[in-house]
């Protein structure tokens, strides 16, 4: 029995790893890298491995950088089956329809644009049927369920933590008499976020694959965080201007949105509009309220007194296109939520194009921001930045917000990592090269335990 790890070693996005055990593959994860457009690029070369011998993939989660080639792996010949959790399921048609829609658009944009209509045959990687191919591979099982999806491969989900329907993946392998036990993380999630659970622990495992998002920095304390927004909230209705909230459609829109309804009259919410404005966003808090036994006891209970989330009275759904445009009117006292969240596509350009020049708006960063996107230029506090090939000067005042964040920080990582009665490897992925290391020596320090950096590609037999 063998792993080999591909994405995720070099970068953040990108997670897929491969597991070889009695003659079958298992791909775990089938992620989207998403940052530069040299770094997406990669997307549209040909995998590492040959799809049609992959027997199975189990999808720790429905966020892009972990789903999103899953319907190009479809494409490519792959025709086992998906495992994972039930809500990623919902989720994942969601996701995954939107990204097919955005790539369909941008390969039209390319075919008729000054610039690039030089490239006449420019393709989508996939296309919307694509993705109703690759769902219908999807099967989806509950947490703790135990099931053997090939001979000698059985798998567990717990909850992560991170994002509805995230699983910590637990596979127990067997192989001419050897078993091992290997431990997935997908992506780990805060303790104490809202509405979820947090990470649950797991005791023993011989190795343990290990995502490192933020492996070198601390988030900032939760009640802190909250008050910041809080005063930035009160402050900018002052500003007589808008806050333009770039936020991933899944998790922390719901998350935001649960945070405005808790905190309604303590931020004079009253004051402002607020304006969901992303499809992908709507239909996803749909989902999330579907789902109450995935939620923690707070979102429980207030669930049991109010019969429902938090809700908000002047919140705005703006599905439709028309809906959308017609915001750009407003110049004042209108909170947008937009995707994506990293301001590498989607409806936040046009707000930002609208919005960014004016000093007397205000952005509100709330998530990860990867190497090469808007968001990280932004972040980053560039004097200007490019949005669909035109040049606006940054005048907006910009704030980020670090204590939000689905990933679970280094004491965070460490906490669920401490949990182990045994001592498994731990190879580290799925962070940039510096942080890698940096949580590497964080693991050895503080646990004693024995990390590795994989190589792309590199395998490691057991």
């Amino acid at each position: 029995m063998e792993l080999q790890f591909y994405g995720a070693t070099e970068r953040v996005t990108g997670s897929c790893h491969i597991l070889r055990v009695n003659g079958f593959t298992v791909l775990l994860d089938c992620g989207l890298i998403q940052g530069s457009p040299v770094d997406e690029a990669i997307n549209k070369k040909p995998f590492p491995f040959e799809p049609a011998m992959i027997d199975a993939v189990v999808l720790s989660h429905g966020h892009i950088d972990h789903s999103g080639r899953l319907p190009y792996l479809v494409k490519q010949g792959f025709r086992g089956a998906v495992y994972t959790q039930q809500a990623t399921v919902d989720l994942c048609r969601i996701l995954l329809l939107d990204s097919a829609s955005l790539a369909e658009r941008d390969a039209e944009y390319r075919r008729k644009h000054p610039l690039t209509r030089h490239d006449h045959h420019a393709e989508p990687l996939y296309t919307r049927e694509d993705v109703v191919r690759s769902l219908r591979t999807l099967i989806g099982l509950s947490y703790h369920e135990k099931r053997e999806i090939l001979p000698g491969i059985t798998i567990r989900f717990s909850d992560a933590g991170h994002i509805l329907g995230s699983a910590l993946v637990e596979l127990w392998l067997k192989e001419d008499g050897l078993a091992r036990k290997v431990v997935f993380s997908g992506d780990v999630g805060q303790y104490g976020s809202p509405i979820l659970n947090d990470p649950e622990t797991i005791e023993r495992a011989d190795a343990v694959i290990l995502e490192s998002t933020y492996g070198d920095r601390l988030h900032r304390d939760i009640k802190l965080t909250l008050a910041e927004i809080g005063e930035i909230i009160r402050s900018a209705s002052t500003g007589h201007g808008n806050i333009i909230i770039p936020a991933f459609s899944i998790g922390r829109s719901q998350e935001l949105l649960y945070l405005f309804g808790l905190y309604y009259d303590e931020w004079e919410l009253d004051r402002w509009q607020v304006y969901l404005d992303s499809p992908m966003a709507i239909e996803a808090s749909r989902i999330y309220w579907d789902y109450p036994e995935l939620h923690d006891k707070e979102a429980v209970a207030l669930r049991h007194d109010k019969k429902m989330m938090p809700r908000l009275k002047n919140l705005h759904f703006t599905a439709r296109v028309e809906q959308s445009q017609a915001i750009n009117a407003i110049k004042s006292g209108a909170i947008i939520i937009a995707g994506s969240g990293m301001c590498n596509g989607g409806r936040i350009l046009h707000h930002l194009k609208h919005h960014i020049q004016r000093p007397e708006c205000c952005l509100l960063m709330t998530g990860f921001q990867a190497e090469g996107t808007l968001g990280r230029s932004i972040v980053n506090g560039d004097m200007e930045v490019v949005i669909h090939g035109r040049s606006y000067p940054v005048k907006a005042t910009v704030h980020t917000i670090g204590g939000l964040s689905a990933h679970g920080d280094q004491n965070d990582l460490l906490r669920w990592m401490s949990r182990f009665e045994s001592d498994p490897e731990v190879f580290v992925v799925h962070g940039d090269e510096p942080v890698k290391k940096i949580f590497r020596s964080a693991l050895e320090e503080h646990l004693g335990l024995k990390a590795t950096i994989p190589k792309p590609g590199e395998i490691i037999s057991f």
